[in-house]
């Protein structure tokens, strides 16, 4: 099994590390590391830049923004080293954070350095060494949804996260806030999302009542699962969202992900992890499984999908937006107009069936 486990690869151009500045930065922080230092880059994600970093035996990754940005990254690095220093002890997925600093000397921004969880983490499809009959692809899918139901059950003021985010009115300011996202980052090739916000809007629910920890891009790509044993999560991963506010909310963009295998062609298109296995849960039977583990009911299962698209697609348009207007030439974001129209069509297909 240690093939399937997730490796780094080369560094890409423009986006290199001076080796000897990490290795004296961390021998600072870290005396207990000895050896030669080794940095390569894991090649998935369009937001911040991960790095595998080696150091004798020791394993680390390293996170900091893309090169370029200045204006909200040192907060985001910040963010995200003092949810996973809070978590950790109470969350046992989360790496351990080993060191964070501010000093742009070192690197030109801010960064820091986990331990490194090593295991298979999914993409679009399975490795060709790997396999789940029916029951395994079930029993995994029910883990998914247990493990992010343990993280929304995490007692966060006890944790000392109680001021991590404004979890009143959470519903509302998502709905506004990722309406006026895709607005501003809309291109005159890309659909208008109209009725898909106007929907939301008039159809959202009250508040749930319900508060927690949301991990906000909740998927099996930021999973990572035992070697040893696939169906098992030990790890959950890219914590630069987190914030507090209803769970409800982190399962409906969860849900956004998940395509199943009896969805149209548009959507098998953009599918990024293997959620078509048979039996794998539906994204129906993943709700009616959280709600009972989280002793609730909910008739807005509509609402929470189609806020899940829809936030996909304002994520997806704002790549775009950078892409089409020469801001970045990578040749990824090209593509992905057309995830943005496949998506409006499920929330409009969506929509065009409920019942709310």
């Amino acid at each position: 099994m240690n093939d399937l486990v997730d490796k780094a690869i080369s560094i890409r151009t423009g986006e290199e590390l001076e080796a000897q500045k990490v290795l004296d930065f961390l021998k600072a922080h870290l005396p207990e590391l000895q050896g030669e230092i080794e940095i390569k880059q894991y090649p998935s994600g369009f937001s911040n830049l991960t790095y595998f970093v080696k150091v004798g035996n020791r394993e680390m990754v390293l996170r900091r923004p893309p090169f370029g940005k200045k204006a909200k990254t040192a907060h985001d690095m910040g963010r995200e080293y003092k949810i996973l220093s809070a978590l950790k002890p109470v969350f046992p997925y989360c790496p351990e954070p080993l060191v964070y600093t501010e000093d742009e000397s070192v690197l030109g921004a801010p960064f820091y350095v986990m331990e490194k969880i090593s295991g298979i983490i999914l993409r679009r499809d399975l490795p060709a060494d790997l396999s789940f009959d029916v029951n395994a692809a079930r029993a995994l899918s029910e883990n998914l949804i247990k493990t992010q139901y343990q993280l929304h059950s995490v007692d966060y003021e006890k944790a000392g996260l109680g001021d991590f985010g404004k979890p009143a009115g959470y519903v509302k300011r998502q709905v506004e806030g990722w309406s006026g996202r895709y607005r501003d980052a809309r291109t005159p090739d890309a659909p208008d999302f109209e009725k898909v916000m106007e929907w939301l809007n008039d159809k959202m629910p009250g508040e749930s009542g319900l508060v927690g920890i949301i991990h906000n891009d909740f998927k099996f790509d930021n999973t990572v699962l035992n070697p040893t044993n696939p169906t098992e999560i030990i790890g959950v991963l890219d914590w630069e969202m987190a914030t507090l506010g209803d769970p409800l909310m982190d399962l409906g963009s969860s849900l956004g992900y998940w395509v199943e295998k009896d969805d149209p062609p548009y959507m098998q298109l953009i599918r990024q992890m293997p959620t078509n296995l048979d039996g794998m849960l539906t994204r129906k039977e993943q709700f009616d499984l959280y709600t009972k583990l989280m002793n609730i009911s909910s008739d807005y299962f509509d609402f929470y999908y189609s806020f899940g698209l829809f936030r996909l697609a304002v994520i997806a348009q704002q790549i775009y937006y950078r892409f089409y207007h020469g801001q970045t030439k990578d040749p990824r974001f090209a593509q992905l107009i057309q995830p943005i129209k496949a998506l409006e069509a499920t929330a409009l297909n969506v929509i065009a069936k409920s019942d709310l």
